[in-house]
């Protein structure tokens, strides 16, 4: 009896511990399933071949020195196989991961190294140095496992990416006119000789 007159004043004062009970327990119930489908998610996202071969072309092109290897290859056709190497990571950011902001930073990130390969001689040292294939991996795989840095970072920074990169194609322009001509006067220089 006397638990009856609690519970009643309880009720009447809006202490109502047992709803407020079921209340959490759906709460929480319903979160635990949020994360479940969101690790699911995560998990069918890097399972995925397109992830899986980005891995691989992260590792071998940087890690491995393929890109600048690949980038000695004279009339820019090294930089123009770099680059389209480059696609699945654009492909991914874009249709799987879904994200502009993320798609702009990877173009960025690609852009940048082939405005460095492009620069003749020097622009396969700097190519040693500069791992877009490593840095593009990361900011895939810090979309796909929620990093707040990253994302908060990305999208932060998405006008200025997308700025950015119409400059670095004109600057892409510049350089490969650029090296076109000097090509073209070291040609011409050679053949003179003979």
């Amino acid at each position: 009896m006397e638990s009856s007159r609690r519970q009643q004043a309880q009720n009447d004062l809006g202490m109502n511990f047992e709803r407020e009970d079921l209340k959490r327990n759906a709460a929480l119930a319903k979160e635990q399933e949020r994360v479940a489908k969101k690790q699911a998610k995560r998990e069918q996202m890097m399972n995925r071949s397109s992830y899986r071969m980005m891995v691989k072309t992260a590792k071998y092109m940087d890690k491995y020195y393929l890109d600048p290897l690949i980038g000695l290859i004279p009339g820019g056709v090294g930089d123009t196989i770099s680059s389209l190497v480059a696609l699945p990571f654009i492909y991914y950011s874009l249709c799987v991961v879904k994200s502009i902001p993320l798609t702009l930073a990877v173009i960025y990130n690609i852009l940048i190294d082939v405005m460095l390969g492009a620069i003749p001689v020097i622009g396969n040292v700097f190519d040693i140095f500069k791992r877009s294939y490593v840095d593009n991996l990361k900011l895939i795989t810090g979309y796909i496992e929620d990093d707040k840095e990253i994302i908060n970072k990305v999208n932060k920074k998405a006008f200025w990416t997308a700025v950015f990169i119409v400059v670095l194609c004109w600057l892409i322009y510049v350089v490969i006119s650029w090296a076109i001509r000097l090509g073209t006067m070291a040609w011409d220089w050679i053949v003179s000789l003979f």
